[in-house]
């Protein structure tokens, strides 16, 4: 089934109630966002445009953003939701590896974009014209799709220099709104979903069981973080929920705690996509109250492997409460999780392996890519790449990663992008980047640099900003002699870590763990 049956429902049932908001006004009603996705999906029909063809997004959190999708989605097209921090080269890549015919932008983002891709530039301003080009009266029905059509497709960061796109079926989606509602939180018509977290990644996966069950979805006034603006949405909208990696739940804890912001329009705040320091969590829990829950996932079964709910969390007086609040939580009731060593044999309790997931959300493949897929899936297990340990009551503990993950602000850098970026600089001869704690944005990346020729932190910032995104590049820079390997010339990142935290002294070496 496709999904925007959901929005031609609750255009019907629900026609009146709020449907999108901004700030504290209303944009759209359930039965105008239903007409505006039904035009647009007439508009890109008349275009050209075919069910199944991909259509990219790439703008900033906006009203218009959630109308692109559902119009995309009720013409039976395939959104790439693309994270708005990106390099304008870096959205082109994804782009032309999706097949993308459209990409719907903001002013900022086609000033980023026209260089690389000129001619599928649509602005947001033209929507009207897509629209108007339709004619058509009144709601066309949606397109029919299939249960294993795709409905998005979501591009990972790459770890080998190239992104890879989560196949997201139509399925998938239901599914994963459906886990919300039934482990995370319930939905009632009018509840609210605040997105202070971009629409491309999990909070744009949130926003489903809204519409599903006719919530609305507010986007703040303010482009980034406004921690007292949140607060004030939460109070206006009431029974309002959102996502939020750790390093904002504690901005959020810090300006709760000096500012005494009203609470009772809270719901529940979901973190997730890195760990949480135990001090930092009880900080949050002291300032935030009983608001808190927490998920793992990751694209390839997004937001949706374990949940540690509220429940959960405020059980105190549970004897294992401490170590269950340290984990992730159990299995979300869509999946099945599972601890296998390298050979794929299931380990008992407590012994540490790889995270391996199957159900109803894990996605389809990665696009065009059988091979990488077929390394992913086996037996219909998603092999996670990350390392942990179930206990006798089904509560994961998240130990390490296979994958040298860095989570900086809540987003994902994969070192090896990095560093290839780097050795194309000509002075650079090797180089290795990892991860270190930082108190602002949970982690920062150094890179340990080899040099060929004089080259200065300036010279080298200036080259990553000039080919990835700002968030991605190394905040400290190392010039070294040689880099630590092991016989097999690897280069041996334990010991760089190791370096890095005597350099940091009060520090705790790099944890890794998960991401979404």
């Amino acid at each position: 089934m496709n999904l925007a049956l959901w929005l031609q429902r609750n255009a019907r049932i629900h026609a009146g109630r709020p449907a999108i908001g901004q700030g504290t006004r209303v944009t759209h009603r359930y039965l105008d966002l239903a007409d505006s996705a039904s035009r647009l999906a007439a508009g890109w029909r008349a275009q050209g445009l075919q069910p199944g063809d991909r259509i990219g997004l790439f703008m900033a959190n906006a009203p218009a953003y959630v109308e692109a999708l559902w119009g995309a989605w009720w013409g039976g097209l395939v959104v790439v939701p693309i994270n708005a921090r990106l390099h304008g080269r870096e959205a082109a890549w994804i782009l032309g590896h999706s097949g993308a015919q459209r990409v719907v932008v903001d002013a900022a983002h086609a000033e980023e974009l026209k260089p690389h891709l000129p001619d599928a530039v649509v602005l947001v301003d033209d929507l009207s014209q897509v629209r108007l080009r339709a004619g058509a009266e009144g709601l066309e029905p949606p397109v029919e799709r299939g249960e294993d059509d795709p409905g998005w497709l979501f591009y990972t960061s790459g770890t080998t220099g190239r992104p890879k796109g989560v196949t997201l079926t139509q399925r998938n989606l239901r599914w994963a709104a459906m886990a919300y509602v039934a482990s995370v939180q319930s939905v009632e018509p009018g509840d609210t979903c605040l997105h202070p977290a971009p629409l491309s990644h999990g909070s744009g996966l949130y926003h489903l069981a809204y519409v599903m069950n006719a919530g609305v979805n507010v986007i703040p006034l303010s482009s980034t973080l406004d921690e007292a603006e949140l607060f004030a949405l939460a109070a206006h909208w009431r029974r309002a929920s959102f996502f939020a990696a750790p390093t904002i739940v504690n901005r959020l804890a810090a300006h709760a705690a000096a500012h005494q912001p009203p609470l009772d329009g809270l719901a529940t705040i979901v973190y997730g996509g890195a760990p949480m320091y135990q001090a930092d969590f009880e900080a949050a829990r002291a300032a935030l109250g009983p608001h808190l829950a927490q998920i793992y996932g990751q694209g390839e079964s997004p937001m949706t492997i374990s949940v540690l709910p509220r429940a959960v969390i405020e059980d105190r007086g549970h004897p294992r409460w401490t170590h269950r609040v340290a984990s992730v939580g159990y299995a979300q009731p869509m999946v099945e999780i599972s601890i296998r060593d390298a050979e794929g044999r299931v380990l008992p309790h407590g012994e540490p392996g790889e995270v391996c997931v199957r159900g109803e959300v894990v996605m389809a493949g990665y696009w065009s890519q059988p091979e990488a897929t077929a390394a992913a899936i086996r037996d219909g297990w998603l092999w996670t790449g990350d390392i942990g340990r179930l206990d006798g009551d089904g509560f994961l503990t998240l130990l390490d990663r296979s994958k040298d993950l860095v989570i900086c602000g809540g987003n994902n850098v994969y070192p090896r992008e990095v560093e290839e970026v780097l050795l194309q600089h000509p002075a650079v001869a090797e180089v290795a980047v990892i991860g270190r704690p930082d108190p602002q944005w949970g982690e920062a990346l150094v890179a340990y640099v080899v040099r060929r020729s004089a080259v200065d932190e300036a010279s080298l910032d200036a080259h990553c900003l000039s080919l990835i995104a700002r968030y991605k590049r190394p905040k400290a820079y190392r010039f070294v002699d040689g880099l630590p390997k092991n016989n097999y010339g690897k280069v041996l990142k334990t010991e760089l870590r190791r370096q890095e935290d005597a350099q940091t002294p009060g520090q705790p070496a790099v944890s890794e763990g998960n991401s979404e």
